[in-house]
């Protein structure tokens, strides 16, 4: 199927940002910094642009940008930080994907909320759709691990920031609001992995639901024999 192919693309993608990482993980990273303090930090700034921008309404273009890029940073290595350390736990995946949503958050509102209202609104929406399938995820005793397409929205809108903060308070170019409007189908893609895993588990009472979720699985396995 196309979309597990994409799947796997995507995988072998994020497989190369571990091997490069783990060069310098592996042997120099000090083990008494836990993957679960870097995902912390991300936090701490989340709440940190909050208050900056709209408690003290904060203009210095050079201090957001800098917050929102450590931030960002600390959501490229605290994966690999727990992999290459073997010290993936389920609170740290549960950890990380919260985190995300808070660090994109304040940032999204600044930036989109006077000229781009119905993107942000569909924004808000599919992360809302998505913590709730998680917390339901979560609620079956399955361990939650951050997916690949989740993975990949995060990227984009991270890079997407990055430059509409740069460009701010000029009205970034057409180009990066649709990259936004592109990240919706992977918290989509997000959200559906999370629901043919809980099929696969028998989570799923739904019967024609669960009657067309068994018949995509077994047309994907059968392509992959």
């Amino acid at each position: 199927m196309i979309l597990n192919d994409f799947k796997n693309f995507l995988e072998k993608l994020d497989s190369y940002r571990d091997r490069f990482l783990f060069l310098f993980i592996k042997p120099y990273w000090p083990r008494k910094i836990t993957p679960n303090q870097v995902t912390w930090v991300r936090v701490y700034i989340s709440i940190l642009l909050f208050v900056l921008l709209f408690w003290f309404d904060v203009q210095n273009k050079t201090l957001i940008v800098s917050l929102f890029c450590i931030g960002a940073f600390t959501d490229l290595i605290d994966g690999p930080i727990a992999r290459g350390t073997n010290q993936v736990t389920e609170f740290g995946a549960m950890l990380d994907s919260t985190s995300d949503r808070l660090l994109i958050l304040p940032i999204a509102f600044y930036s989109l909320y006077q000229n781009n209202k119905w993107l942000l609104l569909f924004l808000l929406l599919v992360e809302v759709l998505n913590a709730f399938a998680s917390i339901f995820y979560k609620s079956k005793e399955i361990y939650l691990e951050s997916n690949i397409f989740g993975k990949t929205k995060m990227v984009l809108m991270c890079a997407v920031f990055i430059v509409i903060l740069f460009m701010w308070p000029t009205p970034p170019f057409d180009f990066y609001i649709y990259v936004l409007w592109a990240t919706i189908p992977f918290s989509i893609l997000s959200i559906f992995t999370r629901i043919l895993e809980l099929n696969k588990k028998g989570h799923i009472k739904n019967k024609v639901l669960e009657k067309q979720l068994t018949k995509y699985e077994n047309k994907t396995q059968s392509k992959n024999l």
